[in-house]
């Protein structure tokens, strides 16, 4: 029995016992961006488990993985990649975020996103050139942007809130509302450690912003500051 096979077996198990209310999270309607992913409903504390598992796999299980229809298969190899990362040499690093970026196409939907940048190329970018997230933020892909704007937690945990800012001002006027959530987020993320950062950031954008953006970066402020902006 290979890998694959043993690792999608288990999860047929685990999914007996799912009440698939996980589902509830993603628009899988017609023209819906979730519209053709098949969900087991297991939760993610029960696959984190699971990776640890597992966390030995070679690139041709992950590729399997990844390329499954199965939501929870490619949610489980990108928990897998993130320990093999952070558990890896320099080197072995560096092919992971190589093997990461090849099968972006594979990082679709927006958890599978939000498990995976920050830990995986986010970590990788902080001490490196950091304008491939500019390409990334310009894809058409709406996944590709969600992952230019949330790798960006990394540098914002480390104090680092500069190419924040410059990916929301390149999101600005995105179309898609999971685009306008991220950077929402991450805004807020800036505002909560350095709220003058946010402010400045604010003042000079918040009538442009899109409501839900400016709505999630302004969540902790008062009533009064909140009214304040939204008002803009």
């Amino acid at each position: 029995m290979t890998a694959y096979t043993e690792i999608h077996k288990a999860l047929l198990e685990l999914a007996k016992t799912s009440s698939r209310s996980e589902v509830q999270f993603f628009k899988t309607g017609p023209g819906d961006y979730a519209e053709h992913d098949h969900f087991l409903g297991i939760r993610v504390p029960i696959l984190r488990k699971l990776a640890k598992a597992y966390v030995t796999i070679n690139a041709t299980t992950h590729k399997k993985l990844l390329s499954s229809a199965i939501h929870e298969e490619r949610q489980l190899a990108l928990f897998i990649l993130v320990l093999q990362y952070e558990r890896g040499t320099p080197e072995q690093q560096k092919s992971i975020v190589q093997f990461y970026l090849d099968h972006l196409n594979h990082v679709n939907n927006w958890d599978l996103v939000d498990c995976s940048a920050p830990y995986i190329l986010g970590h990788h970018l902080l001490t490196r050139s950091k304008t491939s997230l500019k390409a990334l933020s310009k894809s058409t892909s709406l996944w590709e942007r969600r992952i230019a704007i949330v790798a960006t937690a990394t540098f914002i945990k480390n104090s680092e809130y500069d190419w924040t800012l410059t990916i929301a001002k390149a999101l600005l006027e995105d179309e898609h509302d999971l685009i306008h959530k991220a950077v929402g987020w991450m805004l807020r993320e800036v505002g909560i450690r350095e709220k003058r950062v946010l402010v400045e950031f604010l003042d000079s954008h918040a009538a442009k912003m899109p409501r839900t953006m400016l709505r999630y970066a302004i969540e902790k402020f008062t009533d009064l500051e909140r009214k304040h902006y939204l008002k803009k």
